[in-house]
């Protein structure tokens, strides 16, 4: 089975590969789809057990990033794409920055490489939880916490209602186990590892240890965001991505 995918822009322009977080879909990314598809090639898949791509079972990180490799190959030119990766989608960003010579460079945000201090109260929690994933009040506060603006809270759970619950348990696993890979002390690509000033404090200590281990990378901080600030400050994150493709400064608000 093969991804569900949503192209903007020209194919020629730029490739930029624009991948979701967990528990969602390609939907978070409509506001840097709407600032983007004028100069850049979007390239916006459902991930495994996401969206339109939810009968698609989630495996691993692993194989989610040979799944990206095949469709930029299909889907571009040159077989080459820049990625940006929030959250989940970070995970898979780091594994092909790593491991595969096509990406041009990363963009990673809101991932964690660090030891999880319990990782058995979170399996319990998400064990719990999963048969109330799909209920509005869930949502709702997982909305809050993600700070959805309430326009955007029908097409926030209407895409979150299609993720499927198995897939949601493993890659949480997943997450909370995920460290880079040995091959990104030797990688080639660029790398920009970004979190939200108000993130939680091992994402916060991620950037410095992701631009740290990649040879060519850098580290940033954006004040008063949280997680999913691609929504939250959203002409910020498609200034950066812009700034990161074609080669200009980054927005003031990244902070070293």
């Amino acid at each position: 089975m093969t991804l569900h995918v949503t192209e903007a822009g020209e194919r020629g322009a730029p490739a930029v590969v624009l991948l979701h977080g967990a528990g969602v879909s390609g939907w978070m990314w409509h506001r840097q789809a709407a600032a983007l598809a004028d100069e850049l090639h979007l390239l916006i898949p459902d991930l495994p057990g996401h969206g339109r791509s939810n009968r698609v079972p989630w495996t691993s990180v692993a194989d989610t990033a040979a799944m990206i490799t095949d469709l930029v190959a299909e889907r571009t030119d040159d077989g080459r794409a820049f990625v940006v990766g929030l959250s989940l989608g970070g995970y898979v960003g780091l594994r092909l920055a790593s491991t595969q010579a096509w990406p041009t460079g990363l963009i990673v945000s809101g991932v964690s490489v660090l030891p999880h201090p319990h990782p058995r109260l979170v399996a319990l929690a998400v064990a719990a939880a999963t048969p109330f994933l799909r209920s509005n009040w869930l949502l709702r506060a997982n909305a809050r916490t993600l700070r959805v603006p309430e326009q955007d809270f029908p097409a926030y759970r209407a895409s979150a209602r299609q993720a499927d619950p198995r897939s949601i348990r493993q890659i949480l696993r997943e997450a909370t186990s995920f460290r880079l890979p040995d091959e990104a002390a030797t990688s080639r690509c660029p790398v920009l590892s970004v979190a939200g000033g108000d993130e939680q404090q091992p994402v916060r200590d991620s950037v410095p240890l992701i631009a740290g281990t990649f040879p060519d990378a850098d580290g940033r901080l954006v004040d008063g965001v949280g997680h999913a600030w691609n929504i939250e400050l959203p002409d910020v994150f498609s200034a950066m991505i812009k700034a990161r493709v074609l080669g200009d400064e980054l927005p003031a608000a990244l902070h070293p």
